[in-house]
C-alpha cells in the first residue's frame, strides 16, 4: 500500500475490511448518526467478497441540532427528519467533499473510480447518494439503505450528469425513524436524476430503523453484480 493516509482524515482511522486476494474493488460504506465504522465491519465482513475492499471511516462528533446539540458522531447536521425539514447545506456539501477525497486517494493507489461502490444506512446513505450523484467520477453504484436524498430540491442541477449509476435503495416498512414513504419519495426523485431502469427500491415488511439478512443478501447480490471480479 503506497500513499499517505493522513492526507485524507478520514481514512487515517477508518475500518478497512480487506479482501482475501488481490483487492480490485472498494466499497466505501458509511455509518448513521452516532454510530461509527466499527457498527457495520462485522455486518459487511459477513458478505465479503475475496476481491473487494470494504472501508468504514468514522463520522466526526458534532453538535447535533435534531439531538438538542448533543454532540455525536454526524456526517452532517440535521434539524429534522421529513422532507421539508432545513438542511445543512455547508455541512453537507464538505461532507461529500471528504468522501470524494477517499475516492481519489483510492484510485491513485490502484482501484479506479467505476471499481469504486458507496454505500450507507441512514445519514450515511443519505450522504453516499448525495456524493455519488455529485461526483465527476463514474462509480460503480450506491448502496442505499433507509435513507433520504439530501437537498433534493437541487437535484437534478447539481447532478454531475453520470445517468447510468446503478442504485440499490433499501428499506423498512415499519421503520419510524425515516418513513418508507420517504424512501419512496426519493426513490422517485432518483428516477428523475439517473435513467430510471438503474433503480431497484426493495422494502421489508416488519422490518424497523435497521438491516436484516435478506436485505444483507440483496446488499452481496447488488455487490457482486457490479463489482465482478476481474
Amino acid at each position: 500500500m503506497c500513499g499517505n493516509n493522513m492526507s485524507v482524515p478520514l481514512l487515517a482511522e477508518a475500518v478497512t475490511v480487506s479482501g482475501t486476494e488481490k483487492e480490485t474493488a472498494a466499497v466505501i460504506f458509511l455509518h448513521g448518526l452516532g454510530d461509527s465504522g466499527h457498527g457495520w465491519a462485522d455486518t459487511l465482513t459477513a458478505i465479503q467478497l475475496r476481491h473487494v475492499k470494504f472501508i468504514c471511516p468514522h463520522a466526526p462528533p458534532i453538535p447535533v441540532t435534531l439531538n438538542m446539540k448533543s454532540m455525536m458522531p454526524a456526517w452532517f447536521d440535521l434539524m429534522g427528519l421529513s422532507p421539508d425539514s432545513p438542511e445543512d447545506e455547508s455541512g453537507i456539501k464538505k461532507a461529500a467533499e471528504n468522501i470524494k477525497a477517499i475516492i481519489e486517494h483510492e484510485a491513485k493507489n490502484g482501484i479506479p473510480p467505476n471499481r469504486i461502490m458507496l454505500g450507507g444506512f441512514s445519514q450515511g446513505g443519505a450522504l453516499s447518494l448525495y456524493t455519488a450523484l455529485t461526483c465527476q467520477h463514474q462509480l460503480a453504484g450506491v448502496v442505499a439503505l433507509s435513507c433520504w436524498l439530501p437537498l433534493h430540491r437541487s437535484f437534478p442541477s447539481v447532478s454531475s450528469g453520470n445517468k447510468n449509476l446503478p442504485i440499490l435503495q433499501c428499506h423498512g416498512e415499519m421503520d419510524v425513524m425515516i418513513p418508507v414513504q420517504f424512501g419512496a419519495m426519493t426513490a422517485e426523485k432518483l428516477k428523475n436524476i439517473v435513467n430510471p431502469q438503474m433503480i431497484t427500491f426493495k422494502t421489508y415488511p416488519g422490518l424497523s430503523h435497521s438491516s436484516c439478512p435478506q436485505e444483507m443478501a440483496a446488499v452481496k447480490e447488488f455487490i457482486e453484480q457490479h463489482l465482478p471480479r476481474i
